[in-house]
């Protein structure tokens, strides 16, 4: 445990970017053997648009990473947060960090973005990929990088996580985010167990699909029970999906890199108002 806890602490930059690049390369190779969906799409051209944001929130993350660092060793320092208030054994703090790190940073910052339609603006190019696959993880606008980098940091303050606990939360989530949206088809009795604690792709390709109510499900990224809990929870056999936005499903919008980038600043599109709502 300390010798993780020793590793974590000063986690070299070289060694994040190779468990991005990693995962990446790992669950590309498998979606490539057992796809759920076929490859039927440009795939190379895909690829290389996601990684485009890929590299834009990477260049953010690493810009404000010093706001990261001194904010854990603040909260380390002055005995503040939730973890350094309750007389827990380390592993306990462990888990009770990680799950508040992934309330807080990722299932809270998603809801929001779902429901105030300023950050729709900027959330709406993760939802525009009409062929969700493990590079669809990191496809956001830079302006929603540094929205989910402010409430990255929001965490570290209410939780009190130390640098360790930041980077283990942040690896956790970086390489969960990659499997979960990953084309990858899994045995629905292994995604079931799987399931019931963390996200797993059967799981979040729900969120993925192009109309409400279900793009408004499953908001989770490292665990699973947020989304019982707060009561969006969603089930749907995955193969009757259909992945986008109803709003940008033009190619020619989707598609586009210079499209997506101004997409925030050009007006809120409302969703369909259907006739009648879908039941998959």
């Amino acid at each position: 445990m300390d010798a993780m806890i020793q590793y974590f602490e000063a986690m070299p930059s070289l060694h994040r970017s190779l468990l991005l690049v990693g995962g990446l390369t790992l669950f590309f190779l498998i979606e490539q053997a057992v796809p759920l969906f076929s490859l039927t799409y440009n795939r190379t051209k895909h690829t290389l648009q996601n990684l485009f944001f890929t590299l834009t929130t990477v260049i953010i993350n690493f810009a404000m990473a010093g706001i990261l660092v001194l904010s854990a060793k603040w909260v380390t320092n002055n005995h503040f947060g939730i973890i350094n208030w309750l007389d827990m054994p380390l592993w306990a703090t462990i888990i009770v960090g990680l799950m508040l790190m992934d309330l807080v940073g990722a299932w809270l910052v998603h809801w929001v973005e779902h429901n105030v339609k300023f950050l729709w603006q900027f959330h709406v190019i993760h939802h525009t990929d009409q062929h969700v696959d493990t590079t669809t993880a990191n496809r956001h606008h830079p302006g929603e990088s540094v929205m989910r980098f402010l409430f990255t940091t929001a965490a570290v303050w209410i939780v009190g996580a130390p640098i360790w606990l930041v980077f283990l939360y942040q690896t956790c989530s970086l390489v969960l985010s990659q499997w979960n949206h990953s084309n990858m088809k899994m045995p629905e009795s292994v995604d079931r167990i799987l399931r019931l604690v963390v996200c797993t792709p059967n799981m979040h390709r729900v969120h993925h699909h192009y109309r409400q109510p279900y793009s408004d499900t499953n908001y989770g990224n490292i665990f699973s029970f947020w989304d019982r809990i707060f009561g969006t929870y969603s089930v749907v056999e995955n193969t009757k999906l259909k992945y986008g936005v109803d709003t940008y499903m033009d190619k020619k919008e989707a598609d586009s890199i210079g499209f997506l980038l101004k997409l925030p600043f050009i007006g809120h599109r409302p969703h369909i108002d259907y006739d009648t709502e879908e039941k998959l």
